[in-house]
């Protein structure tokens, strides 16, 4: 069988919790089944955005398989498998059970600042565990590092099943550069919803989305009208959404996606420390954006 190809409005989901703290596992459920109908294209799960560091290993196999359950493959799922220690990585993609995942995203190495000599080698260690397609994650505002091109390059050519990246570096000349030298089979998806139509427009092949968690008909908007070339139509609607592109980032991730969904009646706002809600003003301008829309 051949991958699955990840193009288009992809969510990067975030994981909803009680009150009290726990994996709030309807809400989940009904988050899912929201992207089933409003036409997500694909979903990112255990990325930053799902709070992955602070779930057990026993909630991460629990909402894996139940979101698998429910998509039953109508979607392609990619699943965050990364970390700054290589062979923890390395163990968790051989000894988990990946049955149902569609692909791997995996972040640069966050901390302990390699080179670029050591991202490839942590990136090769990574690609030879596993025959699942990989995507690469350049996020240097989390990790402190920054994957030029060249290696990411490199990567590509050597690793057959290193098939692309998420580009978050907010670095429009490095992705215009990736874009340009990249292997035409490598897939460049944008990591910033801010910069889906430049990156698009470029080359890119859709993002992966914090914005669409809450707002998953009006990503799919504004990516299907780049897919049809229609730029000006996707640049009215990314300047119609500015405001909440930056309210969703104001007092970090997932903290403004999941005050957009409190006040949706999606999920409760609840966050694991070290992560706390927004500000009460943050919130107020949030539900007034929201608003606005309507």
């Amino acid at each position: 069988m051949m991958p699955k190809r990840f193009t288009g409005a992809g969510v990067a989901i975030i994981t909803p919790f009680t009150q009290t703290g726990e994996v709030d596992y309807p809400a989940l459920d009904a988050l899912v089944q929201m992207h089933l109908d409003c036409g997500t294209d694909f979903l990112c799960v255990h990325g930053t955005t799902g709070e992955t560091p602070t779930l057990t290993i026993e909630e991460k196999r629990e909402t894996r398989k139940r979101i698998i359950k429910q998509v039953n493959g109508r979607i392609p799922i990619m699943l965050g498998v990364g970390g700054n220690n290589t062979m923890a990585v390395v163990n968790e993609l051989k000894t988990e059970d990946l049955t149902g995942i569609d692909a791997i995203l995996s972040i640069v190495p966050y901390y302990n600042k390699p080179t670029q000599e050591g991202m490839y080698c942590h990136f090769k260690a990574i690609a030879e565990a596993t025959e699942l397609p990989i995507y690469l994650y350049n996020v240097p505002g989390r990790t402190g590092v920054n994957m030029l091109p060249e290696t990411t390059v490199r990567l590509a050519r050597e690793c057959k099943n290193i098939v692309g990246l998420k580009a978050a570096s907010g670095n429009l000349q490095q992705i215009s550069r990736l874009i340009d030298i990249k292997p035409a089979d490598f897939d460049v998806l944008s990591g910033d919803d801010a910069l889906t139509v430049d990156i698009m427009k470029m080359g890119g092949v859709g993002v992966i989305s914090v914005f669409s968690n809450a707002f998953p008909s009006q990503l799919v908007e504004l990516v299907r009208a780049m897919e049809k070339g229609d730029v000006e139509k996707a640049r009215l609607l990314n300047d119609k959404y500015t405001e909440i592109f930056r309210l969703l980032f104001v007092d970090g991730n997932p903290a403004g996606a999941k005050i957009a969904l409190n006040i949706m009646g999606k999920c409760e706002n609840v966050l694991r420390l070290p992560l706390v809600p927004v500000s009460s003003s943050v919130a107020a301008e949030m539900a007034q954006a929201i608003k606005a829309l309507q």
